[in-house]
């Protein structure tokens, strides 16, 4: 999900399409393994966006803050700004938009037949709470 706060769009406009991207602030991820772009959907058709912006971190809440503080727009996942957007410190932009791409989430460990209980309770819980 894309969101900015309400005091940056003040400042410096909602963007329409996703190319109007290319004149903001975006806040993005270091990771090496992540490309400085942003998947869009458009026309039935997906494509990206190389984002740049001022800042980027490791993490979609430090990104989430910052975008709140009026620092830029950012894109993560939804669970991370939830709260945030109810409360009305981010906005939703650009959902139209949304390829409704998904992050894996793995949870590796040792199994078999002498797996402890406690380490199946969790990863059948994970399963559950992340489905």
């Amino acid at each position: 999900m894309i969101v900015a706060s309400p005091d940056y769009l003040s400042r410096r406009g909602s963007p329409q399409v996703p190319e109007d991207l290319l004149t903001h602030d975006c806040l993005g991820f270091n990771f090496r393994r992540v490309a400085p772009t942003w998947p869009f959907l458009k026309d039935g058709h997906e494509y990206s966006l190389i984002i740049k912006g001022s800042v980027e971190a490791n993490n979609g809440e430090t990104l989430g803050q910052l975008a709140a503080e009026g620092v830029g727009v950012t894109r993560v996942g939804v669970e991370t700004v939830q709260d945030q957007i109810r409360s009305g410190a981010l906005v939703p932009l650009l959902e139209e938009f949304n390829p409704g791409d998904v992050e894996e989430i793995n949870a590796v460990f040792v199994g078999g037949a002498h797996t402890p209980v406690r380490v199946r309770s969790f990863v059948d819980y994970l399963v559950e709470a992340l489905r």
